[in-house]
């Protein structure tokens, strides 16, 4: 189990990842903010590529979270990277249809540019503890060898 996710702290679990918190955080919001102002004729289109991206991204680093495993914890964060790019898309779609003035678009597009550069750094440091686990894994079996 070389690639086993240890927690810090296991009685915080997933609430205790920032990324995770602040993606819930966005997509709330975002649900009560942004998909209202979209026209009715849009509930079925729009709207819900929009609900479903948004939501996709806490979703994601849950699942991976839930793995315990680093490289499929990085997969999902890969994946709430690609929710993210498609809500990003979603936001430009509906700022050029006129259905978000400019205001409200950037304010959520520079929201989403951060909760990318977290998720960025998250994917980070599961790499830099995945090696750090091989490496002691490694060294383990060399002290066992030089008896």
């Amino acid at each position: 189990m070389t690639e086993e996710l240890k927690v810090a702290n296991k009685n915080q679990g997933l609430e205790s990842l920032d990324i995770w918190q602040k993606s819930i955080d966005y997509s709330v919001d975002f649900c009560q903010n942004i998909l209202p102002k979209l026209p009715s004729e849009e509930k079925w289109a729009l709207n819900s590529q929009l609900r479903r991206s948004v939501q996709s991204i806490p979703a994601n680093i849950a699942e991976g979270y839930g793995r315990y495993n680093f490289q499929e914890s990085i997969h999902f964060c890969f994946i709430a990277r690609g929710s993210m790019a498609e809500t990003k898309t979603h936001l430009i779609l509906a700022n050029r249809l006129g259905y978000l003035d400019d205001q409200t678009h950037q304010k959520y597009q520079t929201r989403l540019a951060e909760l990318g550069k977290m998720l960025n750094g998250y994917i980070k440091h599961l790499r830099n503890q995945k090696n750090i686990n091989r490496i002691k894994e490694n060294s383990f079996v060399d002290d066992e060898y030089e008896m």
